[in-house]
């Protein structure tokens, strides 16, 4: 029988949430006797039980988290909480989770603002330990040495972590691709990644997205060409819904929209805190200007661009209520046009389906990624040529595939084997992965679940 806690000549991972699934990352790391967390994530309208993710009937909940009841009933053994960026299936349940937990959290400086602000809106204001991290800094959190390394994803300040032990090394991705020209921040370096080669990592604990999906995952950059070609030729306003938390495909936005003289407002308050943590960190231009929603409604057409929230089709959201002619601040008219700058997240099909079908419906033009010629969204998750050339600059001994479905996972662990990384592990949320003082996996170590949160 295994140990609840691993002595000095172990090293494990426990993944409790985004390993068979896509979201709601929380991640264990186990050793002498310690855990380390790395992120905390949560999902929206989803099921309790992982087996309904694809009905459509299912019964959702607003908020879901992983079950973290295990590490929770061992928070004296948690040396803290690693968090690798900002969006919501890596620190989206920290507020939830934390106040069980009580230990300390470590963030870079957008990350950081983004969770404070999350703490605040909770009524949570004083004693947090919130221990900010500049990027590419290297700490010793008990028994663990974590060092934080710049990647490149889709939003300021993604992180991979190099988690190191005295009997092994591991390398956790979090979220990632391989994006040269990313609009903000700085460029993948892969020189960063091929030194990890010399220092003979144990394993790496990978991103599986879009492992099934040939070439590379296109850059950032190339958005704005295609975004930029159909607000040009667009005659009236034009709506632009994508990932608030994309700061970068926000700026492309805006310089594309005073290039066409039309004023940006944004709709949804997600949009405008992210857009004001940006300013604080430093990461909006100060040449962007934007016009109050109150102010948009009243311009001519041709020269309005709004960005609105509501991507997934959520029914409250920005997007929603235009559909509808029911916000307060702007109507559209048969003419405006609707660009979808993101993907279909499995799952909200449906709801997307709904807002798309009732604007078109009223003569609005909808244009979405998936039948677009044009590039007007790129993902933030690595390719297979993304992954062959990670898996050839660390040379791991371990391939652990996560942030996936099955299908996903299987994909990336076969990548991992023709590159040449001798051994590949894929499990699921509460199998416990022993990486010394052997290598192996102990199916359903924990339960795994999910609980609903409170808004």
């Amino acid at each position: 029988m295994t140990s609840t806690l691993p002595n000095a000549n172990d090293l494990w991972f426990l993944p409790l949430g985004g390993t068979g699934e896509i979201g709601m990352n929380l991640n264990l790391y186990g050793h002498s006797k310690a855990w380390l967390m790395v992120d905390c994530g949560a999902s929206f309208q989803s099921p309790l039980d992982p087996k309904d993710d694809s009905n459509p009937k299912a019964k959702t909940y607003d908020v879901v988290a992983p079950d973290a009841s295990y590490i929770e009933a061992r928070k004296d053994s948690l040396c803290g909480i690693v968090l690798t960026h900002a969006h919501e299936d890596h620190i989206g349940a920290v507020t939830s989770i934390w106040p069980n937990l009580a230990c300390p959290i470590y963030a870079t400086p957008f990350t950081a603002e983004v969770l404070r602000r999350k703490f605040y809106q909770k009524g949570m204001y004083e004693d947090l330990p919130i221990h900010v991290v500049a990027p590419n800094t290297t700490l010793d959190i008990g028994p663990f040495t974590v060092t934080w390394l710049d990647i490149t994803h889709s939003l300021p300040e993604p992180q991979a972590i190099k988690i190191t032990t005295a009997v092994g090394t591991i390398f956790h991705t979090a979220d990632w691709k391989i994006d040269k020209n990313p609009v903000l921040g700085v460029p993948f370096d892969p020189s960063v990644f091929h030194s990890m080669s010399k220092e003979k990592v144990l394993a790496m604990v990978c991103d599986s997205t879009n492992a099934l999906r040939d070439g590379y995952s296109a850059s950032e950059k190339s958005c704005e060409n295609g975004l930029g070609k159909i607000i040009s030729q667009a005659k009236g306003r034009v709506v632009v819904s994508c990932f608030a938390s994309n700061v970068a495909r926000l700026i492309t936005i805006v310089k594309i929209a005073n290039l066409n003289g039309r004023y940006v407002a944004l709709f949804g308050r997600s949009l405008e805190n992210m857009v004001s943590i940006a300013r604080r960190c430093g990461y909006w231009p100060d040449e962007l200007k934007l016009t109050h929603r109150r102010h948009i409604g009243y311009l001519p057409p041709h020269e309005v661009l709004i960005i609105a929230t509501g991507s997934q089709g959520e029914p409250r959201a920005g997007l929603a209520k235009l559909a509808s002619n029911e916000h307060r601040d702007c109507d559209l008219d048969e003419g405006d046009t609707v660009i979808f700058s993101s993907i279909v997240i499995p799952g909200n099909e449906k709801p997307i389906s709904k807002i798309v079908n009732t604007l078109k419906s009223r003569g609005i033009e909808v244009i979405q990624s998936e039948s677009c010629n044009e590039t007007i969204h790129a993902s933030g998750h690595p390719c297979r040529n993304d992954l062959i050339d990670m898996y050839g600059y660390v040379s791991p001994q371990v391939a652990i595939p996560v942030h996936g479905e099955a299908q996903h996972m299987i994909a990336n662990a076969e990548i991992a084997k023709t590159t040449g990384v001798p051994k590949q592990l894929t499990g699921k949320n509460g199998d416990l992965f022993i990486l010394k003082s052997h290598i192996s996996i102990k199916r359903n170590f924990v339960k795994a679940g999910r609980v609903a949160l409170s808004n």
